[in-house]
């Protein structure tokens, strides 16, 4: 397993490795965002540092390894070297193993609450079974309001625990947003000074397609609706949620829902209200669909209804914008202030109705002001695809964490420089 990452030429280390732990990684993509997130990070940084990541050998819920991967050792995968495990093989043995022989300046842990993945090797950490690098973790939007009502009981008790043992002490988190920030200081930093819980904003990455799209849309009739829900299908997502707010709506509507299927018993659920939708509401679930057809299939309709229960970017949000599809989004996401920007709502989930009330506005509308509003939402999204400065704030986030030192009160985020960044 060990690899040093050292010049052929000079015998000299070059980059600096930056070891990931992740549920989700390539050629998956049904976990969705995080997977796109490690993704797009590592294109961008993959020549800058040398990038190491440990997944699972199969997408998630898939039965079947990918094609054309080999499992259990190091391979080429786009700018990354990934270890690809089999069922059962992230033992605690394993994760203690390859922590320990594989160089790397940083760890990146991709998740909160994974078992494997993230508490592993936090447990280890703890008990000083492996090497302490500098340590990365990326909470994901585990940690908002929204996503810790799931399960609350469950994640109650686990979040006691390991704040009062000390699991997540000495780590700098990643933030997406400052709306992030606030939810993980309120729950990893309560009761503890801002330098113990160092939170480096770094929004993610976007890797859309940007080219042009005259003449892609269909123009709206009024009176007619074309809605899309696009996402994994789980209590978080808020499918039934969305299905519900249907309900009342005047008009010939179509609402097309796209992703893996999770959790059969929410889908049964989901089913349920379903059928108690009006004749005039007609919903078709349309299965899985890949990266590289997402923006295709944004194009086919006129607005994404995504009233989900928490995110910390939305990958899918910025993806129908660019395509020039308008959203209608919840309030817990960073995408706040839309309909003044003129691409769409953020509504507050504990209002349904509102959500009812602006889609019977959208199947009322004209075709005029539709297409307005889809140029609007594909400038809107083109900016925030394109931006910079979100390369500049990542790169801070890895020098920062491989600079920090848990027991040193001055290396604070604002102290570093650039940590803190992010509009509200």
């Amino acid at each position: 397993m060990n690899e040093q990452g050292r010049d052929r030429n000079s015998g000299v280390t070059s980059r600096k490795t930056i070891l990931i732990l992740s549920d989700g990684y390539l050629p998956g993509f049904k976990s969705g965002g995080p997977v796109r997130t490690l993704a797009n990070m590592i294109a961008v940084f993959g020549d800058e540092f040398a990038f190491k990541v440990v997944t699972p050998d199969r997408d998630l819920g898939s039965c079947e390894p990918y094609e054309g991967i080999k499992t259990n050792e190091w391979q080429r995968v786009g700018k990354a070297e990934v270890w690809y495990v089999s069922p059962g093989g992230m033992s605690l043995a394993f994760v203690r193993q390859i922590i320990n022989t594989t160089q790397h300046d940083l760890l990146y842990l991709n998740s909160f609450f994974s078992p494997r993945f993230t508490i592993q090797p936090l447990l280890l950490r703890l008990m000083g079974l492996v090497k302490r690098a500098p340590t990365i973790i990326a909470a994901r939007g585990e940690l908002s309001q929204g996503a810790l009502k799931i399960k609350s009981f469950k994640k109650h008790l686990y979040l006691q625990a390991a704040m009062h043992t000390g699991l997540y002490r000495g780590l700098v988190w990643r933030a997406s947003s400052a709306y992030e920030k606030d939810d993980i200081v309120r729950v990893a930093g309560k009761g503890l000074p801002d330098s113990a819980v160092p939170v480096v904003i770094a929004p993610n990455i976007a890797h859309c397609d940007t080219s042009p799209q005259e003449g892609v849309r269909q123009d709206k009739r009024p009176g007619s609706l074309r809605v899309v829900f696009l996402s994994r299908l789980s209590p978080k997502k808020n499918l039934d949620g969305a299905l519900s707010m249907l309900r009342g709506l005047k008009g010939d509507v179509v609402f097309d829902i796209y992703g893996p299927l999770e959790d059969s018993g929410y889908w049964r659920s989901c089913q349920e209200i379903v059928r108690t939708l009006p004749a005039s509401v007609r919903v078709n679930y349309q299965g899985t669909v890949g990266h590289d057809e997402v923006a295709e299939v944004y194009s086919r309709y006129d607005l994404f209804l995504f009233p989900t229960r928490g995110e910390n970017f939305g990958h899918v949000i910025i993806e129908a914008l660019v395509a020039g599809c308008p959203i209608v989004v919840s309030d817990q996401t960073p995408w706040r202030g839309l309909h003044e920007k003129g691409v769409g709502w953020d509504l507050p989930l504990d209002r349904p109705e509102r959500f009812t009330t602006v889609l019977q506005q959208c199947v009322d509308m004209g075709p005029d002001d539709m297409r307005a509003l889809s140029q609007r939402a594909r400038a809107y999204g083109l900016q925030n695809a394109t931006d910079p400065d979100k390369v500049r704030q990542n790169r801070h986030l890895f020098t920062f964490a491989m600079q920090y030192r848990p027991d040193d009160s001055s290396a604070e985020c604002g102290e570093a420089g650039e940590g803190d960044y992010g509009d509200r």
